[in-house]
């Protein structure tokens, strides 16, 4: 059965499932970081070799979506997830038996490779969701995949204290096993829009990256606020062990205070659908910026007040990155249904991008100028983002025309 959308009943279940899905998949690259001391002292590795186990499963992760995900307009998507799911299961299984440097390694870059499986799964609900209900349905599965990747740590970091990294591996197997199972089960078949071989798919993605100045508008704007996502989390544990004396764990409760603000993705998505998705990604973009620019405000408060604060702005950012890259995705999905997987794969490459620059400029930042320096960058980032999306009017006929094709489908 090929579907095109399912009642808003059926749908709700699919859904969260879906979001279970993309969650636990995605959280697989983020379990190791803080069970690095863990799996260094029991393999005997140097601070090098420790620091490559991160760095390679970005990097799969990064060439899955890259390489991998247009795979989804030319096969059933439902075979690419069951199929990734158990791939991923069993590596993340291999991960937690493995005993010398070079096998670990190998396998961190096959998990990240598999865990672009949350990507697969967000375009499947788009087309699974009921007319108008869209956004809603690609901000729950959204709210999935952010939860995943904001209490990995936290979760990976409690278990491996508690009973080993071992054990956390092997743990997250069984959990991606429980879940592909599931979606085996409840999962429809989907349409394949797409004859061309894999050569002339990847090319057709410059075609797109040209065709369309949305596209170029939306994953720019998204790589900007990416990069002030990225180089607060990236910094923010050295800034509270330096001026706060306290530990990862106090940092990583300011992860789930970030969580609370990324469930609120689904009402993002539904205000998408009400006034449209070009509206919120200028609301998201403008709230994380605020944000951000509220933490200059830090040396004025005691102590305690600093703390909240920080606490408040993650709330705010979390949720304004959210409900941007739903809308983004919205906007992106509408431009060609049929090339789902390739727009997804350039929106996602390039949030990448951002995700890396972040990291590595708010860490150099970070040393020259201090907690404001990387506060500066963010605030920067997401003025840029706000900018591209107000003044980012599309000023070439082929957009007026597209606008006009788009009517004319709905119609």
């Amino acid at each position: 059965m090929t579907p095109t959308s399912l009642s808003t009943r059926d749908a709700g279940w699919i859904i969260f499932i879906l979001a279970l899905g993309a969650g636990f998949s995605v959280a697989s690259i983020y379990y190791a970081q803080p069970l690095l001391p863990l799996m260094g002292a029991n393999l005997h590795l140097t601070v090098e070799g420790m620091g490559l186990v991160p760095t390679l499963t970005q990097a799969g992760y990064a060439l899955g979506i890259l390489f991998l995900l247009p795979l989804g307009d030319r096969h059933d998507r439902r075979r690419l997830i069951l199929l990734k799911s158990a791939m991923l299961a069993i590596l993340l299984l291999l991960c937690s038996l493995t005993g010398q440097l070079t096998s670990l390694l190998v396998v961190s870059l096959l998990i990240g490779m598999a865990a672009t499986m949350a990507q697969d799964i967000v375009p499947a609900a788009a087309i699974l969701a009921p007319a108008g209900k869209q956004g809603k349905m690609v901000g729950t599965v959204m709210t999935g995949l952010l939860l995943g990747i904001l209490l990995s740590r936290t979760v990976s970091g409690v278990v491996g204290a508690v009973f080993g990294w071992r054990v956390m591996y092997q743990a997250a197997a069984v959990s991606v096993a429980l879940i592909g199972l599931v979606m085996w089960r409840v999962l429809p078949r989907f349409a394949v829009h797409s004859t061309l071989s894999y050569p002339q798919l990847m090319a057709s993605m410059a075609h797109l990256w040209r065709r369309y100045p949305a596209l170029r508008r939306a994953a720019l704007a998204q790589g900007a606020l990416s990069i002030a996502f990225s180089a607060f989390w990236s910094t923010l544990a050295v800034m509270l062990s330096e001026h706060y004396h306290m530990g990862s764990a106090v940092a990583g409760g300011f992860g789930i205070a970030g969580a609370a603000g990324a469930l609120a993705a689904p009402l993002a998505g539904g205000l998408a659908d009400k006034f449209g998705a070009g509206k919120v990604t200028q609301m998201g973009a403008a709230l994380v910026t605020l944000s951000f620019a509220l933490m200059f405000m830090l040396p004025l408060l005691p102590l305690h007040g600093q703390l909240a604060l920080i606490a408040l702005s993650a709330i705010g950012f979390d949720l304004g990155l959210q409900s941007s890259l739903v809308a983004h995705q919205n906007l992106v999905y509408g431009l060609e249904p049929q090339a789902r997987g390739r727009l997804n794969a350039l929106l996602f490459t390039v949030v990448f991008i951002g995700m890396s620059l972040g990291s590595v400029l708010g860490s150099k930042l970070y040393v020259l100028a201090g907690w404001n320096g990387v506060i500066m960058l963010a605030v920067v980032s997401g003025a840029i983002a706000l900018a591209i999306r107000l003044l980012g009017k599309c000023p070439y006929r082929r957009c007026r025309t597209q606008h006009v094709l788009k009517k004319t489908r709905v119609a």
